[in-house]
Formats: structure tokens, C-alpha cells, sequence
């Protein structure tokens, strides 16, 4: 039997495509542009599954689901939303949604989760108390953190391993706080331990507790942070720096959920959830024989990859916004930034990442009387945490995106105008020939015909330059190439 989709969206564009593709995926669909229509057709027991966005004009979805679930809790919700943050992500979780999905949206993977949802056991929503829904832990709209909102939205009612890898400063400890706080442990304690600020003689001790005499200076026993963080959450920071004695005992934990203190004999039965990070390559070191294979899968069990800043530059506003807020109820002042001085801390390469961000907000609130913080102040500001690192080494801009960003956008055109084929062969070697061409003429252009230095400015040899202007057939004096 044909599974009927009752779509609801006051956006007919989206209305109109989610028609034709669900209709062209094998369902009977029925679409609506308001949520009064949508409850009519639930309270009828018409439909399937349901994909509703979020705003609508007579009723928000998220007041609409709990009477969804209400009267019929078998039927599978999707909620799409153009308010992307990690708030609407859980809210939707805790208003019982199969999943959430942020704007704009890919067809093909909103066809794969209607699916999965039609085949599977419905799930239990999952409870967040309502004084909680105010705070925002987690910030930013790009793709990227939307994906990660999603994952933690799926894993709040579970135990299972998280390993969180990314750059230093990229906000692994918030992720792992976050996953606490709006979990199902969150009325149990969150327990913290950097395996890197602790000697590594005392990490065993510092893990598992320690019996009184144990070791030299033990004087009287102490309890461990497994002990600590019982019923609740224990994140393992920069596990790659654990020493292989810890890591057999870890294991052992991860294995049979007990431990045993140093110096002591008696196992304890321990039950927390275990949250890794790391900014190394486990893997190497895996292969360098100072981490454990069985404990990285032990481990691994959902791996999540935090963003460089620099990968989600399009946050940087948000953000902002967030620390200046944070910085007023600290009673630092108010500031604004203006347009320039933002869009140019979206090609800064940000090395320290969000935590760099965050400092350098809270510098500028401290310190300078200026109500608008401009570009001249931004740039002598990063110039001076990074003199050896121009800002100018972040992402080639061309008026408000960057050149990869351009480069996509046509190259999604350039497929599109094909309809269902697909280009000739050899499109690789073609596109990086069209690149090639406006780059070497453009620094041939700004440097007058010196090759030298056009050279210099490409980082190119010489040679290698001379090379390719003969095969593209570049010329400074014209703006196509020869014949």
C-alpha cells in the first residue's frame, strides 16, 4: 500500500517541490499552507508521516506536535525550519519530532529519513525541563553546525561513547556539557578531567581514586572522578594524552563497567556515560604504538567532528552577537561591530578558533571606548595576535563570497544546465584550466608583464609559470586567449 505524506508549508516554492519529489519517490502526498488543515486531515487519521515547517501563519508546529503525539503517537513527524539553531534541533527531539531537518534542505536525504521512519519502531520523545529551552549552549547556523545539532538531538536519550575530535578551541567541552545538560543524565553531575594538565604519574590516581598508603603521599584515600561523576557524565579531554597504563584500565572500565581504586582490591560497579575528545590523529598514533586500537573503537563508538572556524565563517555574526551579550551581563559595556569590520573577521584564518573569537571579543569590550568597533580596529587588533600571519591568508574573497563559494555556485549551475545528464568526460582537468587561465592574467595584470614577480605572487617557480603561460596562452595585453 502507497504511503500518503501530508507536507504543510506557508512557503509554496517549497510546497511545489516537496509535491513533485514526493510524488515522484512512489507517495500519495497532500499539501497544505497552514497548520488548521494539517490538524483537520491528523485528527481524520488521514496520512502516513508528516513534514511540516515550523512557522506557520495560524500556528507554530511546535505547539501543533504535542497534540499530534497526543492523539495519534504512532504517526511519524518531520519538522523543517529556517530558525537553525541548536535550540529548534532540541526542541523538536523534545516535542516528540522523528527528526528535524534545518532550510535550505537536500531532497534526496529528506526522501532517506522518510523512509527510515515508515520502516521503523516508533521512538519515545524525550523530556526537557522548560526553564532550560532559554539558554542557547550552542551557536551558529551553517551547515556544519546544523549536522551537529542534529547528531546531538538523536543521541540525548542514550548512553552511548561519544568521541569528539576537532582543532583546539573549536568548543569540544561545550558539545560534551550540551549533551549532558539536555540529556537524560543531566540531574546527575558533570565531571570534567584534561588528561594533558595532569602528570602522568597521577592520572590513574585522578581517574580511579586512591586507597589510603597506596603510594608515597597518599595519606588518606580519595575518591576518583569515575566516582564522582556517577550517574551522570564524564568527559575524557585530550584522551590522546593518556598514558598506555591508564588506557588499559580505561578499557577494562569501558568493557565490564568496573574499576578498581589504586591500591585497592574490591571492584566497583560504576555507571556513567563516557564522552572522549582529542585534537590528535588517533590513528597515528595508533600506528606509533602509543594508543591503544581496542580502546579507540571502545571509544569511537559516534564519532563527532567539530569545525575549524575558519570552515564555518558565515557563524562569525552570530556569534559575536553572543559574547558581546555575554560580555555586557559581565558589566564590560556595549559595543556594535560595523559591516567592514565583520566581513573581515570572516576571512581571518582564526588559528585558535572560537575560543581566539571569544578572547578577542572581550579585549575589544574591555579596552576600547569606541561604541562601533570598525575594520581598523580588527585588523590591527589580529594583525598584532598573528604578525607572522596576515589576515589577508584567509579564504580569496570576491565581494561577499569567497572563491570557492563562487566556484560552487556556478559548477551547481554548470551541472544543472545538463537537466538529467551529466557532463563530458574530463570536467577535473577543464575546470582547473578555466581557474588556471583568470589567476595567471590577473597576476600578470597587477604586476605589469613581470613575470618575476607574478611569479612571487602565485608562489610559483619561475619556470613553472613561464610553462603555463605558453600552454594556456596568457597574455597581459589581452583578456582572452590566443588563437
Amino acid at each position: 500500500m502507497t504511503a500518503t505524506i501530508l507536507v504543510a508549508d506557508d512557503d509554496a516554492a517549497i510546497r511545489t517541490v516537496l509535491n513533485q519529489a514526493l510524488s515522484r519517490a512512489g507517495y500519495d502526498v497532500r499539501i497544505t499552507s497552514n497548520a488548521a488543515t494539517l490538524w483537520r486531515w491528523i485528527s481524520a487519521g488521514e496520512g502516513d508521516l508528516v513534514v511540516t515547517d515550523v512557522v506557520m501563519p495560524d500556528e507554530n508546529a511546535f505547539d501543533l506536535l504535542p497534540r499530534i503525539k497526543k492523539a495519534r503517537p504512532e504517526l511519524p513527524v518531520l519538522v523543517m525550519s529556517a530558525q537553525n539553531t541548536f535550540m529548534t534541533a532540541i526542541k523538536a527531539s523534545e516535542k516528540g519530532a522523528y527528526d528535524y531537518l534545518p532550510k535550505p534542505f537536500d531532497l534526496t536525504e529528506l526522501i532517506a529519513i522518510i523512509g527510515r521512519a515508515l520502516a521503523e519502531p516508533k521512538r519515545r520523545p524525550m523530556k526537557i525541563e522548560d526553564d532550560m529551552q532559554d539558554g542557547m549552549p550552542l551557536v551558529g547556523r551553517s551547515a556544519a553546525m546544523q549536522e551537529i545539532y542534529r547528531v546531538l538531538a538523536r543521541l540525548m536519550q542514550t548512553d552511548l561513547t561519544l568521541m569528539i575530535t576537532g582543532e583546539s578551541g573549536t568548543g569540544k567541552e561545550l558539545v560534551a556539557r550540551a549533551l549532558h545538560d539536555y540529556g537524560k543524565r543531566r540531574n546527575g553531575p558533570f565531571v570534567a578531567i584534561n588528561m594533558a594538565a595532569i602528570p602522568r604519574d597521577l592520572i590513574e590516581s585522578e581517574l580511579f581514586g586512591h586507597e589510603k598508603g597506596a603510594f608515597t603521599g597518599a595519606q588518606n584515600r580519595s575518591t576518583g572522578r569515575f566516582e564522582q561523576a556517577e550517574g551522570g557524565t564524564l568527559f575524557l579531554d585530550e584522551i590522546g594524552d593518556m598514558p598506555m597504563d591508564a588506557q588499559t584500565r580505561l578499557l577494562r572500565v569501558l568493557q565490564q563497567g568496573e574499576y578498581t581504586t589504586v591500591g585497592g582490591r574490591t571492584p566497583i560497579r560504576t555507571d556513567v556515560r563516557i564522552v572522549a575528545a582529542t585534537n590528535k590523529d588517533l590513528k597515528q598514533a595508533i600506528n606509533q604504538g602509543v594508543f591503544r586500537e581496542d580502546l579507540y573503537y571502545r571509544l569511537n563508538v559516534v564519532p563527532l567532528r567539530l569545525p575549524p572556524l575558519r570552515d564555518r565563517a558565515e557563524d562569525i555574526p552570530d556569534l559575536v552577537r553572543h559574547f558581546i551579550q555575554q560580555a555586557e551581563k559581565e558589566g564590560l559595556g556595549t559595543k556594535r561591530f560595523d559591516t567592514e569590520a565583520l566581513e573581515l573577521m570572516k576571512a581571518y584564518p582564526w588559528p585558535g578558533n572560537v575560543r581566539e573569537l571569544e578572547n578577542l571579543i572581550r579585549r575589544l569590550m574591555a579596552l576600547y571606548p569606541q561604541e562601533v568597533i570598525t575594520r581598523e580596529i580588527i585588523d590591527s587588533e589580529l594583525r598584532a595576535d598573528v604578525p607572522d600571519s596576515p589576515i589577508d591568508k584567509g579564504p580569496v574573497r570576491t565581494g561577499t563570497m569567497t572563491i570557492a563559494q563562487a566556484v560552487e555556485e556556478n559548477m551547481r549551475a554548470y551541472f544543472t544546465s545538463f537537466g538529467d545528464n551529466l557532463p563530458p568526460p574530463g570536467l577535473y582537468d577543464r575546470v582547473l584550466t578555466e581557474l588556471e587561465y583568470p589567476l595567471i592574467l590577473a597576476a600578470l595584470t597587477a604586476t605589469r608583464g613581470n613575470q618575476i614577480k607574478a611569479a612571487d605572487l602565485l608562489g610559483l617557480n619561475r619556470n613553472t609559470l613561464r610553462k603555463k603561460i605558453r600552454e594556456l596562452g596568457v597574455s597581459v595585453y589581452r583578456s582572452s586567449r590566443t588563437a
